[in-house]
């Protein structure tokens, strides 16, 4: 497997796109082993695509893209105003809280950080807001998407690794706060030693407060909705990403009735280019993930993560550490894909929970999308706002310092992480 990960980063430098690094560094594989028949490339990804349960990541795509069509986008904007624009630096906590309301509408950080650039970038800077920490801001919040169901990270570790998504969507919601908390921590810090002015001066009404919230309900009962349907056996996996489709155009054709047939293409036509994207780079990481079985790759993780330690807890820090730095070069759903096969098999072997290892790891590989040098939101907001990437990576190194804290204090606290899906599903 040198040989074929020397490949990998190669083609990656090289510029290649992602799916096509995995699938021919893979194929490089069988090339070393003229034993192995050629037709397993092939017959591995056709079978990939057969697998019943990734059903649900093109129907929670097209459910994100329905979704932020159907008009809630705004008014979760409003209940984000009334709920933190009194404080220090107020536009940059509201774009925070706005990233945990959304992150069950959207379910990808890319798509939640450009969203939000887009929003509030121009105003943010407008009042005073540096550049870069606005593109820091605006990117990193974005963090917290994919652990709030139904992220897109989840539905992939839950699929590949044999964990139930249902308890990996219960378990993403309090680290979810703590990352909220971290990242509002940072945001006031530096609101208050630069003097941001918080973005209203009254405190809402109650009757504002009643309204925003009223108006947002929809999104925020979304996430109730598909664990409430878990948990009593109304829905599998695959089967909610069908409710939640038909839920997305029940808000956007009914309730807001903000859905026409102009915004209902332009989802099917965002949603199809991004399914597309997704799907055929899991199907060629099939390929390469053959090669990882065959050469015993986990066994080989295992022995040197347990010969450094044989407490769960230091194997997770070790692995955390690891796909922090590794993330920074890779994104974070070609590591999911990757390395959920090698690291998954370790921690069940010392004795760690998969779902709580599940959330540790979905964000530490999800920080990569935020950091240089190839972080996707990153570019994503900076090219928007057009703010130099040295800029971006001086002021948001305050923020990065607090998302990599809260992960690393998620290992040491897994009664955090469990009470809701051990409360939910026992």
């Amino acid at each position: 497997m040198l040989i074929v990960t020397i490949a990998f980063i190669v083609f990656l430098a090289m510029g290649m796109p992602v799916a096509f690094a995995i699938g021919i560094s893979g194929a490089l594989f069988f090339l070393q082993h003229p034993e192995l028949p050629f037709t397993i490339p092939v017959q591995v990804t056709v079978s990939q695509t057969q697998n019943f349960a990734l059903l649900a990541v093109p129907l929670f795509i097209l459910a994100g893209n329905f979704m932020n069509r159907s008009g809630i986008t705004h008014r979760l904007v409003e209940l984000a105003s009334v709920l933190t624009g009194r404080f220090k630096g107020g536009l940059a906590q509201m774009s925070v809280t706005l990233s945990a309301l959304m992150g069950g509408v959207s379910g990808s950080a890319i798509a939640d950080a450009s969203m939000q650039a887009r929003m509030l970038g121009d105003e943010m800077t407008a009042r005073g807001y540096s550049r870069g920490f606005t593109a820091g801001v605006l990117s990193f919040g974005a963090v917290l998407t994919p652990i709030i169901p139904p992220g897109i990270g989840m539905i992939l570790y839950g699929t590949i690794g044999q964990v139930s998504i249902g308890r990996l969507f219960a378990a993403g919601l309090l680290p979810a706060i703590l990352l909220w908390i971290g990242l509002t921590l940072a945001v006031w810090l530096t609101a208050r030693a630069r003097n941001y002015a918080p973005q209203r001066t009254s405190r809402p009404t109650m009757r504002e407060a009643g309204t925003a919230f009223r108006a947002g309900i929809w999104a925020l009962l979304f996430p109730i909705f598909l664990l409430l349907g878990l948990r009593m056996g109304v829905f599998t996996p695959s089967e909610i990403g069908a409710f939640a489709v038909l839920y997305a155009l029940f808000i956007g054709v009914l309730v807001y009735r903000e859905m026409k047939a102009k915004g209902f293409a332009e989802a099917l036509e965002s949603a199809l280019s991004d399914i597309g994207a997704v799907m055929f780079l899991i199907v060629l990481s099939a390929i390469f993930s053959y090669g990882i079985v065959v050469e015993r790759v986990p066994e080989l993780v295992s022995g040197l993560v347990t010969t450094a330690t044989s407490n769960p807890f230091g194997a997770m820090i070790l692995i955390a550490l690891f796909v922090l730095v590794i993330g920074f070069f890779i994104d974070a759903t070609v590591l999911i894909i990757m390395l959920t096969p090698i690291f998954l098999p370790v921690v069940r072997e010392l004795g760690g929970d998969p779902v709580h290892f599940g959330i540790v790891f979905i964000v530490a590989a999800t920080i990569g999308n935020f950091t240089p040098p190839v972080g996707a939101a990153m570019y994503a907001v900076c090219s928007i706002l057009r703010v130099p990437i040295g800029e971006y990576t001086r002021e948001s190194a305050g923020l990065l310092f607090a998302v990599s804290a809260v992960t690393l204090l998620l290992v040491l606290l897994p009664g955090v992480v469990l009470f809701l899906p051990n409360l939910i599903f026992g």
